[in-house]
């Protein structure tokens, strides 16, 4: 801890976080979590109970005056055998609406995950500190914004003048679920996320409900969205069904249709967007299951391959297109009885044209640049007068700031 500044600790509370469902309290401090206890309870995967335990969207945010900002936190780290270090997370502070800082903790405990074994090490660690300092001498709204990738419990908040609570925004609330791609995948950092981006030029506040590996129609996550308080909810829906291998067209048809049909107990007339896969080439004819590339990774990259074969969609084997053609029936109709539900082709925010020029670095999850250009589509697409979430303009330039 730096000890040039008279610091003033702040216990850090449910009403200083955004982007959190529930908030648990540990040996050390509290872990925002982005589902609820009770589906937690329900849950027996741990692919799940890492995703929804890293704070993808969550941010710590307050008024304050202070000049320099210190959190102590204490993380979760990622490494995968065979596969190139992973870098450490990144937190990114915003100042009254504008990036400000970034910054890492590198201590932290450690998981180990061996993808062709199947098997996790969790090797502990200690906590860390990020650090922002030459913030400006007047009451500003500050944000941090934690690692989207990275379970992260949160000890202390420490500043040189007090903080409170932010004031209410005024904004409208946009809830998304999804995949590991609305998670943020390989996204530069937790404000460069596509739903943070997409967030950030329309104006909204951004819960996340994107899920790495775990977008899997679980009714658990169904009532979450619907007993989450939201203006508008979309759901990405496919590309975890694929290359999990879940399940097939007899099952994925009643259960979007029970998924959807939940969300609407809790939201009847919210405008409810579904969205198809984007474009991922392995996937669009050829089933699951995804498995990574021993080969690939021999040679330090790690690159995943679909396993199934084409000829298996006669067995009603899923695929990115068989999904698509079924979203779009559903949609049509449930339509005639629910005007306020809308439908967008995932291959709008990224299709063969942005494959060509932006691939998936593995085969799989879409990059940092392509997080920006999927973010800037769909809040073209989406928070317009004319799109599935009407939000008035704010200023002249069209963006609306974090």
């Amino acid at each position: 801890m730096d000890t040039e500044h008279d610091w003033i600790t702040t216990t850090v509370t449910a009403d200083l976080l955004r982007g959190a469902l529930d908030v648990e309290r540990t040996e050390h401090g509290v872990l925002p979590h982005r589902l609820p206890a009770r589906a937690r309870a329900q849950n027996t995967d741990g692919q799940l109970a890492m995703a929804e335990s890293q704070p993808s969207g969550v941010r710590l945010a307050f008024r304050t005056r202070a000049t320099a900002v210190e959190l102590d936190t204490l993380p979760t780290k990622r490494s995968y055998v065979g596969a190139p270090p992973r870098p450490d997370g990144v937190y990114d502070l915003i100042v009254d609406g504008s990036p400000a800082g970034q910054g890492s903790v590198t201590d932290g405990h450690l998981l180990i995950i061996d993808m062709t074994a199947g098997t996790t090490e969790r090797r502990p660690g200690r906590p860390g500190t990020v650090r922002f300092a030459g913030l400006p001498a007047r009451e500003k709204d500050v944000e941090i914004w934690l690692p989207h990738n990275e379970t992260t419990e949160l000890i202390a908040l420490r500043t040189d003048a007090p903080v409170e609570p932010p004031r209410a925004s005024g904004r409208k609330v946009w809830l998304h679920h999804g995949s590991s791609i609305s998670h943020g995948s390989d996204a530069a950092s937790p404000t460069a996320i596509w739903p943070a981006l997409a967030a950030s030029l329309g104006g909204v506040e951004l819960i996340n409900l994107g899920l790495a590996g775990s977008a899997l129609l679980d009714p658990f996550t169904a009532r979450a969205l619907r007993d989450t308080p939201a203006d508008f909810i979309s759901v990405k829906i496919g590309i975890n069904l694929v290359n999990m291998d879940l399940m097939r067209l007899r099952a994925f048809g009643p259960a979007v249709h029970g998924f959807l049909d939940t969300i609407r107990e809790g939201h009847p007339t919210t405008p409810l967007l579904v969205v198809s896969p984007i474009l991922c080439p392995i996937h669009e004819d050829t089933p699951g299951p995804c498995a990574p590339d021993l080969g690939g990774m021999r040679d330090g990259r790690l690159r995943f391959v679909a396993m199934g074969d084409p000829a298996e969609r006669a067995g009603g084997k899923l695929t990115l297109g068989v999904i698509r053609d079924e979203l779009s029936r559903i949609v049509k109709q449930r339509v005639a009885d629910d005007p306020n539900l809308h439908h967008l082709d995932g291959r709008e925010l990224y299709g063969e044209t942005d494959f060509a020029e932006l691939p998936l670095p593995d085969d799989l999850h879409p990059a940092a640049a392509a997080h920006r250009r999927i973010g800037e589509r769909f809040a073209r697409l989406a928070f317009t007068a004319e799109g599935p979430f009407p939000v008035p303009a704010q200023d002249g330039s069209g963006r609306r700031g974090l």
